[in-house]
Formats: structure tokens, sequence, C-alpha cells
């Protein structure tokens, strides 16, 4: 039993978004893709650090048009005031310039300039708050020191002390052993006295997993993310998997270069440096293809090509070039098509007037909807086509009906997916909705029905979480199997809600009963077992109080044995007044299984037996239980010294055999 040391911070209120603005446009937006986050709106600027304070701000943009102050003093002041806090600017492009200092340094994460788009301000929202998240636990590892508990950990002996202490661990394992073997007391003689060990088995280290894991750690830092072959980080950290599919440092540090590919993704795109983007989302794709953010980011491109399209496009039909809008859309709706298609699209271009075009985008349009290719793929699904007759035609009532028939499915793809209990699709499909033409206030609605399923689900997870618990409570699997106990399912409570009152009650039932069993290791004079559960109750969290006495409890209890040591009599030499045979183990009985197991005990001054313990057994785990428990049923003529009675420890062994 190893014990390690954690330590979860716990925020009992929840972050909020600040926003610094009377920008109405502004806040709408932000509103309208920040739902998972409180928004806390402040109009001027000798209210926002109060702000800050009250509303736990982990985001804050400043509107640059609602600040008195110059904007680089402020963003310093903040940020000097606030460490964990990201800084979005939102203002015009001259305002950048004022920045350049703070954008630099780190100081401002963003600059977002106004007027601003939905989709653009979502990934600012986005990144920020994930970069929230790193300079959070920055900020928490640089005041950790004081917080850390000590590990527990065992100390080089010589040889006698690891004989020792092997004997102490086997020990363990044949009462664990015993406890689920026990059966109840029958009778049987006392015989001699015999004491045997097991030895502990050796842990061993693979030194060529950590040999790929020290390169790989020092790739990362070189920089080198995917290149050269053979030295890279996520080659290393994927061959440490192959030798060891379990291993957490090799799943962080992959991890860690798939969120720095991401990221410089995220960034390029930020830059409106499309192609970069999708280099960067290519190469993490080929690392993890099922990773949820390059799924997200690989749409989020997409529709950036769209919208570069269908500028493109309107651009030119606000020229009144509507032939070059024409080849634009053709070239991009046909991207992906067979040779065929594609020839015969280029032909049918200079035959088709725009009246013709739109009927043939909106054809396209409703063949996708059919195939509910609502948003995806890029260029060839209902939305770009119904956008792309948009640009030419803005104002043909059948564009604006298709247009309101791609809203209604899109609402109803997102109320099918509230009503399976899909938190994760109706989200995606509520970020949809706000480029596709859906009222706000539907918005609205799904927004909140989704918060709905996500507290639901919540629930009953923390549910099941619970019930795990309870079952591996009940079957006495307290700490072991590392990744099926009672331990491992507090944990993950504490993991998904550390304040929830299941995690509460559950951090209190397996405290008391590693309490139980320390204290019961205590009786059996095993005082390092004693200490390793101690170890385990400091660190799911139990009370100074509680550890506290149960370490006087191992001193005095040791102090006790100490005095006791030169004191253990043969049993044969007191006098038996009441004998209880002890039961044979069916399944011991039925395999001809036989063996003997010592027995050590204090006799009480009125003749009663208490701190019954096993020293010795063979085989080991069969017989102990049924031994201690008769052991503790026989009565003694109490032991006199000086003429008043004392207590006696006293040993005997137990021999079992089918012939008997």
């Amino acid at each position: 039993m190893n014990a390690s040391t954690t330590h979860d911070v716990v925020t009992d209120v929840p972050e909020s978004l600040v926003v610094l603005t009377s920008d109405v446009e502004l806040l709408q937006t932000l509103r309208a893709v920040a739902a998972d986050h409180d928004i806390s709106t402040v109009s001027a600027e000798a209210d926002l650090a109060q702000h800050l304070l009250s509303d736990h701000a982990g985001v804050a943009v400043l509107d640059t048009a609602a600040v008195t102050t110059p904007i680089g003093q402020l963003c310093d002041r903040l940020k000097n005031q606030f460490p964990d806090l990201v800084l979005v600017v939102a203002g015009r492009v001259e305002d950048q310039a004022l920045l350049a200092s703070q954008i630099t340094r780190g100081i401002v994460y963003r600059f977002l300039h106004k007027p601003v788009s939905e989709q653009r301000v979502r990934l600012f929202v986005t990144a920020a708050w994930r970069r929230h998240g790193v300079e959070h636990e920055e900020v928490l590892a640089a005041t950790a020191t004081n917080l850390r508990k000590p590990t527990w950990a065992t100390p080089k002996s010589p040889q006698k002390n690891m004989l020792w202490i092997g004997g102490g661990i086997g020990a363990l394992l044949i009462i664990v052993a015993g406890v689920l073997l026990f059966s109840g007391g029958d009778e049987k003689a006392p015989a001699e006295t015999v004491v045997s060990s097991v030895a502990a088995p050796a842990r061993t280290t693979d030194a060529e997993l950590e040999g790929l894991l020290v390169r790989a750690d020092d790739a990362f830092k070189r920089g080198a993310l995917t290149t050269p072959a053979g030295d890279n980080a996520a080659e290393l950290y994927r061959l440490a998997l192959q030798r060891n599919a379990d291993e957490p440092r090799a799943k962080q540090g992959l991890e860690r270069v798939l969120d720095r590919i991401l990221t410089s993704a995220e960034q390029a795109l930020l830059q409106d440096k499309i192609d970069d983007a999708a280099r960067f989302v290519d190469t993490a794709r080929s690392i993890s293809p099922d990773h949820v953010r390059v799924a997200f980011l690989t749409a989020q491109i997409g529709k950036e090509r769209e919208r570069a399209l269908l500028t493109q496009a309107r651009n030119a039909a606000a020229r009144g070039n509507v032939e070059q809008a024409i080849a634009v859309l053709d070239r991009a709706s046909i991207a992906g098509s067979s040779a065929n298609v594609v020839q015969q699209a280029r032909s049918d271009i200079a035959q088709q007037d725009v009246e013709n075009r739109v009927q043939d985008f909106l054809r396209r349009a409703n063949d996708r909807l059919r195939a509910g290719a609502l948003v995806e793929p890029a260029q060839n699904n209902a939305r770009f086509f119904i956008e792309s007759a948009r640009a030419i035609a803005p104002n043909q009532s059948n564009v604006r009906q298709a247009q309101r028939q791609l809203a209604d499915r899109i609402v109803a793809q997102a109320r099918a997916a509230i009503n399976a209990g899909n938190a994760e699709e109706a989200d995606r499909w509520i970020a949809v909705a706000g480029d596709s033409g859906v009222a706000q206030s539907d918005i609205t609605a799904l927004t909140r029905d989704v918060q709905r399923v996500k507290i639901a689900a919540r629930a009953d997870a923390m549910a099941r979480l619970s019930q795990s618990f309870n079952q591996r409570l009940a079957q006495g699997r307290l700490v072991e199997p590392a990744n099926d106990s009672a331990k491992f399912f507090l944990a993950e409570l504490a993991q998904a809600e550390a304040n929830h009152p299941s995690t509460q009650l559950a951090r209190q039932a397996l405290g008391g009963r590693i309490l139980e069993e320390a204290r019961g290791a205590i009786s059996r004079q095993d005082y390092a077992a004693a200490r390793r559960w101690m170890s385990e109750a400091r660190e799911i969290g139990v009370d100074e109080a509680g550890t506290a006495a149960l370490e006087r409890d191992i001193v005095a209890a040791q102090n006790t044995n100490v005095r006791r040591a030169d004191e253990v009599l043969s049993a044969s030499q007191l006098m038996l007044t009441r004998y209880v045979k002890p039961t044979y183990p069916a399944f011991a009985q039925e395999r001809g299984t036989g063996g003997w197991v010592d027995v050590v005990f204090t006799v009480r001054a009125d003749g009663t037996t208490t701190d019954v313990s096993v020293t010795g057994a063979e085989p080991a785990g069969i017989f102990e239980q049924a031994a201690m428990a008769a052991v503790r049923r026989w009565r003694y003529e109490p032991v006199r010294r000086d003429g008043r009675a004392v207590e006696q420890r006293a040993r005997v062994r137990i021999s079992f055999s089918v012939e008997d």
C-alpha cells in the first residue's frame, strides 16, 4: 500500500466573465457565445475593480470606448492586482497600437477588433478561458509549498530490518485473506508455537520506459514536437505508451504536445492564417484523430473558408460583377466533386443567368437538407448553398424561405439532442444556430434547456459514482485495487464536484472505515499496517484530530507491547477453565487440507482473553480466523502476582487435521 499526496483546490463560487462596456452589440454577442459562464457587466471604469473581486472574475473584456485611463496603464495595473485574470481588449485598429507592449509581454491576451463577429468572439472567449486555466494553475503552484502533505515512504533498512518488514507485509496479507475466509467457532486442542513470515515481492523499474520519457520531455522542452523523425516528443511519448499503455506521464506528455499544436492552430486562425491553422490541425489529427479540439478546429477552419469565399462573392456582387461572384461560388461549391461534375458545372456557368443560378444553389441546398448535411462538410452543405444564393439575391422570397427552413431544421436537431440527453451535441447545434439565421429567442430557449440537461447529467453521474463507491465500501475494497476501490470512486466524486453532499458523505464513510482498519491492525500489533492505514486516512482528507488520536494509540500500543514482550508464556502453563474447539473451514475439510496457526493473546485479570493475534500459519490464509475466534471464547484461571490478579500474555499453536 503506497501512500501518495494529492491536493485538490476547490472554488466554491464559479468564476465569471466581467465586461467593461456600454456597447450593446458587443454585450449581446458575448452573451450568445459564453453561455457557460456568468457575465457581469460594468458600465464605468471606477466600478471595475470591485466587480473583479466580488464576481470572482476569470476573464475580463475591456472596451476601449468605456475606458478613461490610458488603456495600457489600466491593463498593467489589473494584471498586477489579479495575476491569473486573462484580459481581452476590444477596440478600433488604432487602439491596438497603444497596447503593443502589453500584447508582447502577455499582459493582454487578445485584441478584438470592432465591430465584432460572433465567430471571432467565440474563438477568443474559448481560448481565453483555456488560458485562464493554465495561469490559475501556475499561480496556485507558486503558493502550494506550505499546503503539501508529507508523503509516507518506507526508509532503507539493513537486511535484518528488511526481513521484519517483509514479515509485517506478509502478516497483513495473511490477515486480509483470513478476513475473506472467516467462519465461526468450534473446538480443537491447543498445541505448540512456531512463527513464519511471507516476504513481499519487490517492485521493478522499466529502464527503457524511463529513458523514453526522459527523451520525450527533453524534446518537448526543445520545441521538437513532431520533428525530427525518431527524436520528437510526440513519437517518443507514443513509444512509451506502446511499452506501457497505462503510463500517465506519457499520456500527459502527449496531451501537452497536442495542446501546444492546437493552440498554435487557434492563434493562426485568429490571425486569419487559415492555411497555417489547417496544417497545425492536420499535424494534431495525425497524433490523435478523435481529439475533440481537432474536430472543433476543423469545423472552425471550414467555416472561416466558407466565410472568406462568401465575403469575396458578396463584394464582387456589390461591385456589379455578378459573373465573378458566380464563378467564386461555383468553384467553392464543386470542390471535392468528381471531374465530370466539375466540368459540367463549369460549362453551365456561361449559360445561366442570376435567377437560374439562385435556383441551382437552392436545389443543391435542398438536396443537402434531405441528406441531413445541414452545415457540414465545408462548402458542400445546405447552409453554404443558401448563403451562396443570398450573396447574389438577398431579397428573393424563396431564398428567405430556404433560410427559415434551414433554421427550423437546426432548431429541430438541437431539440432532438436535448431530448436525448446529449448536451454536447446540443451545444454544437446551438453554436451553429447563431451563424444560420436562427432567432435569438430560440437560441436563448435552447441554451436554457441544454443547461437543464447538463445539470441532470451531472446529478446522474454523481448518483452512479456514489452507488459504485457504496458497493466497494460494502465489499471491503477500501483502497485496492487502485482503479476499482472505494478510494478510487471517492476521487472520481471529488473531481466531479468536491463540495457535493455525496462527496462529503463518501469521504466521511471511507475515513471511518480506514480508521477502523488501522485500529484493528493495532490490536493485532501490526503497527506498520496501522501506519499505512493512517497515511491513507490523511490522503483522503480525514480530519487531523482523528489521525492524531490514531497516532497516539499506535505509540501507546507499541509501548505496551514492549513491556509485555518478555512475559509471553506457553498456554500450557495456564489453567484453562473453558475451551471452545475451533471451527474447521468447510472448504479446507472437503479438500483434506490440514495445518496449524500460532496465536498470541492476553489473559485478562478476570480470565477472559483479548488482544488475540496470529504470529504464524501454515498454510497461510486458511485457518487464522477460525483459530482467533476460538481463542477469544476461551477462559482461564487468572494469573496472580503478589496476591493480585494481573494480565498475562500467552501463546499457543492450534493444529487442524482432517483425521481429528
